[in-house]
């Protein structure tokens, strides 16, 4: 019997010693790296990945469709999510993911969160944490589970401070307010699912930097954010290079093989076909005729043509 009781005692501890001591409102560091195992490049010290800020300005010239195109293409089918209503239609922006999470209001749960945020000297609503974790580059995602009407996530003195810390936007699955003071911040854009002047109500903030949801797609934290006028590309940040790449190669192509067309120098049935030898030399000539055209290096495009021959 002391046996039995020795050794329900020692699962006991085990098991106690197993569950974190100290709850926290962000995704601890090894939940991140569990979760973007596969990145091998520079993180920041909460354990997103950083993507070069080179890929990101390249990112900012990329078609909707081709870096869709090359995702789904390497097996990322989830991610892609339009339908949101934008505060600017011409103004597309970029960034690296910082997720949130919101869950419908539960009194229990949230006085637990509310006093978490006190012990790790959180301060405002619940929806204002994660404007102060916000770096340059940044875009905040939430996930407000397509709230509207008393699901405004933030309204023009949170979008003022979102801007001043990342310099660029905002996509919600939730609603946004006082959007005329939105939109006269300079550089700075929202893609939401709508307008209401009510002010966020019944909603609870459960994890900043953890996997998120945003319609029908999968977001982590470091994603590569595409938001333009179309919809929104969440690009992981091991497929971010290639999808850069990817996207250049196959604009430039268009690029090339348009103009073909427009001379009548190959037919629509050889340039929408696997290219001949005979037009891949074609290509290759009108790229040293047009270096302007070349967003990647010369090196990248030698790369690109070697795996296409």
């Amino acid at each position: 019997m002391k046996l039995k009781l020795f050794a329900i005692a020692t699962c006991a501890a085990a098991f106690a010693t197993a569950v974190p001591a100290i709850a926290q409102i962000q995704a601890t560091k090894e939940q991140i790296l569990f979760y973007t195992a596969e990145w091998t490049g520079e993180r920041f010290p909460d354990g997103r990945p950083r993507v070069s800020d080179a890929i990101l300005k390249r990112l900012l010239d990329v078609n909707t469709e081709e870096a869709w195109g090359v995702l789904r293409q390497a097996g990322y089918k989830n991610q892609f999510e339009g339908g949101f209503t934008m505060i600017h239609n011409d103004r597309p922006f970029v960034g690296r993911a910082l997720t949130v999470q919101y869950l419908p209001m539960r009194p229990d749960m949230n006085k637990a969160i509310s006093a978490q945020g006190l012990k790790e000297k959180r301060s405002g609503g619940h929806n204002s944490w994660p404007i102060d974790m916000l770096q340059v580059g940044d875009v905040y995602v939430g996930d407000g589970y397509g709230k509207i009407v008393d699901g405004t996530l933030i309204g023009d003195n949170l979008g003022n401070s979102i801007y001043a810390k990342s310099k660029t936007g905002v996509v919600f699955d939730a609603g946004v307010r006082d959007v005329a003071g939105l939109a006269e911040i300079a550089g700075f854009n929202a893609f939401t699912r709508g307008y209401d002047p009510s002010y966020i109500q019944e909603m609870e903030m459960f994890q900043i930097n953890g996997p998120i949801r945003i319609g029908r797609a999968t977001v982590l934290p470091g994603d590569l954010i595409l938001a333009k006028r179309e919809g929104v590309v969440f690009i992981p940040a091991i497929m971010a290079e290639k999808v850069v790449q990817g996207a250049e190669f196959i604009a430039l192509r268009d690029a090339f093989g348009h103009q073909m067309l427009r001379e009548q120098r190959f037919t629509p049935g050889e340039i929408d076909q696997r290219w001949t030898p005979a037009i891949n030399a074609a290509f290759v000539k009108w790229v040293d005729e047009h270096p302007t055209a070349l967003k990647m290096s010369r090196a990248e495009f030698e790369t690109m043509m070697k795996g296409r021959n």
